[in-house]
């Protein structure tokens, strides 16, 4: 018997259907944050753009978390809060936002 497959694509965050593009943008941005400061957190010397970048992804996946829609997206936002956290917490611990002044 015949039946219909439905495929998605192998990575959305639009699991519904509907197009969010204020909400993928917020994913975007928050993703590319956690990951700068994450990545930045680890070298004692970028602790100013480690700092910084965790507290703007924070607080921008705080948002995403606020208005996003699917759990796509939601799942995304939490992995960059927590790898903006620990970026900001490492930078914060390695001098702070403005240079230990």
């Amino acid at each position: 018997m015949a039946q219909t497959v439905r495929r998605t694509p192998p990575f959305t965050l639009n699991t519904d259907g509907h197009p969010h593009p204020r909400e993928n943008t917020l994913v975007g941005i928050a993703a590319v944050l956690g990951l700068l400061a994450f990545t930045t957190a680890f070298f004692h010397n970028l602790h100013l753009l480690s700092s910084w970048a965790g507290l703007f992804g924070i607080a921008i996946a705080l948002w995403g978390q606020f208005v996003s829609v699917t759990t796509a997206e939601r799942f995304v936002l939490m992995v960059s809060l927590g790898m903006s956290g620990v970026g900001f917490y490492l930078g914060m611990a390695h001098g702070g936002l403005y240079g230990g002044v």
